[in-house]
């Protein structure tokens, strides 16, 4: 088996319900800045990375790991995650 490298691009949320005041105060500054319409502004993290020869599935059980451990604060975050070919 080939072992190439692996991208993975993950995106940690806030979950429903939880407070976002950075989403708010973008939310506020569109709209000052004429963008009307706007009804809510969510704001997240996009983490990306970069594994060189692990297997597929090798690299999915530490990323699911180092999400649930360090990369999102499951209290108040949810997240997921896509694994491409670098």
């Amino acid at each position: 088996m080939k072992l190439n490298t692996l991208l993975v691009k993950m995106h940690v949320r806030l979950k429903p319900g939880v407070l976002d005041p950075q989403g708010i105060a973008t939310r506020q500054a569109l709209e000052a800045m004429g963008y009307r319409g706007v009804e809510d502004v969510r704001v997240g993290k996009l983490i990306e990375l970069r594994f060189h020869g692990k297997s597929r599935q090798a690299v999915e059980k530490e990323v699911a790991e180092m999400g649930k451990r360090i990369l999102s604060n499951p209290v108040i975050e949810t997240f997921d995650y896509e694994i491409e070919d670098a």
